[in-house]
């Protein structure tokens, strides 16, 4: 069994039925929001936390192909350092990765 096996095995055990996207080559933006801002995104349940990879090596749902980039909505939750869940989706994270803070505008900006 091989690493991807592994993670894939585990994202379907612990949010079963729940779409998901192995990805690679990532960065996790901390959005930097204000307090009336912060205080919007989780009232709707999120954090100021965005996704963004260069490299989808695997999409459940097929929206992506192998070696899209892809950058997701708000997360939901974020789970032991590697498992980044929004409204949608559980993106995997795998190998390295990066953290940075950003503003929501130049997140968005990025491709």
């Amino acid at each position: 069994m091989d690493s991807d096996e592994i993670l894939i095995g585990l994202v379907q055990a612990l949010y079963p039925g729940k779409p998901y996207c192995l990805v690679e080559d990532w960065t996790i933006f901390k959005v930097d929001v204000t307090e009336d801002e912060l205080a919007k995104i989780q009232a709707a349940g999120q954090l100021p936390l965005i996704v963004f990879a260069r490299n989808v090596r695997f999409d459940s749902e097929r929206r992506f192909d192998i070696g899209d980039w892809v950058r997701t909505t708000f997360a939901t939750s974020f789970e032991e350092g590697f498992l980044f869940e929004t409204r949608n989706t559980v993106y995997v994270l795998a190998g390295a990765g990066h953290e940075k803070t950003a503003s929501f505008s130049t997140i968005m900006s990025i491709f």
